[in-house]
Order: C-alpha cells, then sequence, then structure tokens
C-alpha cells in the first residue's frame, strides 16, 4: 500500500504534533520535579539528605528531648523530697512568762518540716535573767511535754 503525498504529510504532522506535545509534557515534568526538589532543600535547609534522613535525624532529636525530660523529671523528683525536708511551716507565740513583767519578752517559736517534723525554741525572758528551751518535734508530736505557748507555736506551724 502507497500513501499519498498528502497523507504522508498528514502523518507527519500528526507525528510533529505528538513529538511537539511529549516534549511539553517533559518540561513540564522537569519543572514540576525541580519545584518539589527546591521546597524538598528549604524543608531540609539546603543539606544533601532526602527526607527519610531528615525523618531519621527529627527522630533522633526527639529521642533525646524525651531522654532530657526524663532527666529533669528525676532531678524535680529530688528537689521535691529535698524541699519537703526543709522547714517550711513557722510559727511565733510572744507572751509574758511571768506576772507584772509586761511587754511580751518571752516567745516560742516552732519550726518545722512539711512532715510536722522540727523544733520548737522558747526564750523565757525574767528581770535578771533568759532561758532557752529546745524541743524536737517528730510527726506533730514532742518527747517532752510542751508549755501551752509551745503548742500554740507547733498548732499555728502546723496549720500554716
Amino acid at each position: 500500500m502507497h500513501l499519498s503525498a498528502s497523507a504522508a504529510a498528514w502523518i507527519a504532522i500528526g507525528a510533529a504534533v505528538v513529538a511537539i506535545a511529549g516534549l511539553a509534557v517533559s518540561v513540564a515534568q522537569y519543572l514540576t520535579l525541580r519545584r518539589l526538589r527546591r521546597a524538598q532543600l528549604t524543608v531540609l535547609g539546603g543539606g544533601g539528605a532526602d527526607l527519610v534522613d531528615f525523618a531519621v535525624s527529627l527522630q533522633a532529636r526527639i529521642d533525646e528531648l524525651h531522654r532530657a525530660v526524663d532527666e529533669v523529671t528525676g532531678s524535680l523528683q529530688r528537689v521535691d523530697r529535698r524541699v519537703g525536708e526543709t522547714v517550711s511551716k513557722t510559727a511565733i507565740v510572744r507572751y509574758d512568762a511571768y506576772e507584772g513583767s509586761g511587754g511580751h519578752q518571752s516567745s516560742s517559736f516552732a519550726l518545722l518540716d512539711s512532715a510536722r517534723s522540727g523544733i520548737v525554741v522558747s526564750a523565757i525572758q525574767g528581770r535578771d535573767y533568759a532561758r532557752i528551751y529546745v524541743k524536737e518535734i517528730e510527726h506533730g508530736r514532742s518527747s517532752v511535754a510542751l508549755s501551752p505557748e509551745e503548742l500554740e507555736a507547733v498548732e499555728r506551724a502546723m496549720s500554716s
């Protein structure tokens, strides 16, 4: 079968159109790929790594952050224990230890931690002397009898 010249021309024109369309699709694909690669470089910070490497490094940084958070949590727990053992409840009661002395020159003060343990100190002022008494408190109780003023100081401290 022999084609006429006009048919051959149309086939050549069709082939040229298909070739030009293929070239246009190739250029469009190239431009899309170039834009995608530029966006990828923007996300990765301009490095040569691909998205998988970036995700792996990001996961490593997240794991490192988790370890740091665990370390900080442990430190906070140690601080909480230490803070619980510090003096955090205090109270002072001033009074006249002896009738007629006036001026509330005597005082008792309690220094307790969060477990209500610590000391109560009393300073008794007389005309010619001063005496200081220190009594230990364990969980809100003393092994030695407390004066009413010392009891009041301990109760005030425990309620603070």
